[in-house]
């Protein structure tokens, strides 16, 4: 079982549920194969002596639980009726819907299965950020009402590097000594900077999607990876051609298959005309706005000035888009470019384009939201957070060159702290700490 941060999520819930008697049911968004089911499961099974799962794509025939009445009482009735020798114990007890965009009135019910206290209820699916209209899936059934005020939603992502580094056997004890060379003057000794860095360029290569990184941690098969990836990929173009409506179809696949070459050309924001030449956001917006909300792609937009709350100096026409996992960008690339990338040989803006990826991908999964900072044609901040009641900038670098951008930021606007992400060790000039990529982790 590969360790997942999550799980602690899923006890805190339920916890919440039995001390402050939370009336609210879990619902688990997040792209396809990161590990949504798997997990509920895994909780379900290790936390309560009885779990009930329902999944609405494979046992269409239980939709008829959710026909009629929608009391909680009821429909516990009918899954007694339709569900042969499950067992419901009274505070020990977890069903799971999954796959519940397949059935509307499910989603409706959560809010009568919430106030109802005796079991513990959680919800997962697929493409559950489309908004209404967004799904043109026959299979998908919009839901009369939404269960607002009754829902507990997290987003699931793929495993981050530090569960990556679980799953190749590293304890805590190891992760946080190096942790303690953030903040210090102390150097990283040259050992363990060349193992971490050769471990994250393995991230990079294998990402974080946990059927992949399983059976990589088993087989140490490059080839397999690749082969695991493809699949993955296509599902999502599946996906795609299968959900978007109408002509926002081959769109919405027009703009994610131009993501890769973009971040190659390490192009200043996103820009419609390489997606189809001539062409502007009245076009392609809503496709756009389809992937953000499938959690395809991770959003990145430019800001005006850098200041709290980031999100209200947004400008929303300027704006980069990264790949949810850098795994899969490289499969998208190809094999050579991992090949590249394992032997540390990869070169030109595509190795720029990588790594502002990476980041950007460990950054959302850390809880942040992505802006970057471009005052003028000459000068441009990768990143910039929202940290302890202050904006922070990243600067992202593939190798160790200048950092123009970063030191004028700090000249301007004096920031109690500046990152500089290089592939060299750490260091500390007045408020700007120079760390190697893979201390994102501990951002």
């Amino acid at each position: 079982m590969l360790k997942r941060k999550v799980y602690n999520e899923l006890v805190s819930w339920k916890k919440q549920r039995r001390d402050n008697e939370l009336k609210k049911c879990l619902l688990i968004k997040g792209a396809r194969q990161v590990g949504k089911s798997y997990i509920v499961k895994e909780f379900g099974n290790n936390e309560y002596e009885s779990f009930i799962s329902i999944d609405f794509f494979k046992q269409k025939q239980l939709k008829q639980i959710f026909e009629g009445e929608l009391s909680a009482a009821e429909i516990y009735k009918r899954m007694t009726a339709n569900i042969p020798g499950i067992k419901f114990i009274p505070g020990n007890t977890l069903i799971f819907l999954d796959e519940i965009q397949c059935c509307g009135n499910a989603r409706t019910a959560l809010k009568f299965l919430a106030e109802d206290m005796r079991y513990d209820v959680v919800a997962s699916g697929s493409l559950l950020g489309l908004a209404y209209g967004q799904d043109d899936d026959e299979e998908v059934e919009e839901p009369t009402s939404l269960p607002v005020g009754y829902e507990t939603q997290i987003t699931m992502y793929s495993l981050d590097f530090e569960e990556f580094l679980w799953a190749y056997g590293y304890d805590d004890s190891v992760i946080e000594d190096l942790k303690q060379y953030l903040g210090t003057d102390n150097q990283i000794p040259e050992s363990i900077h060349d193992k971490f860095e050769e471990l994250f360029r393995e991230y990079m290569v294998v990402g974080g999607m946990p059927e992949v990184v399983a059976d990589f941690a088993e087989n140490k098969d490059f080839a397999r990876v690749m082969e695991i990836q493809q699949n993955i990929v296509s599902q999502y173009q599946d996906d795609i051609s299968k959900h978007a409506k109408g002509r926002e179809k081959q769109l919405v696949r027009m703009c994610y298959d131009a993501i890769p070459r973009q971040l190659a050309k390490e192009l200043k924001k996103f820009q419609y005309s390489t997606v189809e030449k001539g062409q502007t956001s009245r076009k392609y917006g809503g496709s756009v706005k389809w992937l953000k909300d499938s959690c395809l792609v991770n959003v990145c937009y430019n800001i005006s000035e850098p200041y709290i709350p980031l999100m209200a100096n947004e400008k929303v026409e300027q704006f980069k888009l990264y790949i949810n996992d850098t795994g899969l960008l490289t499969c998208m690339y190809g094999f050579e470019t991992k090949r590249a990338i394992l032997n540390n040989t990869i070169k030109g803006n595509a190795r720029g384009g990588i790594y502002e990826n990476i980041i950007s991908e460990c950054l959302v999964k850390r809880g942040y939201t992505l802006h970057y900072y471009k005052p003028d044609d000459d000068h441009e901040l990768e990143f910039l957070i929202e940290k302890e009641g202050e904006v922070i900038p990243i600067e992202v670098k593939a190798g160790n060159t200048a950092s123009v951008s970063l030191n004028n930021f700090i000249n301007d606007f004096s920031p109690s702290k500046a990152y500089k992400l290089i592939a060299n060790r750490n260091g500390i000039l007045g408020v700007k700490e120079t760390l190697p990529h893979y201390f994102v982790l501990f951002i």
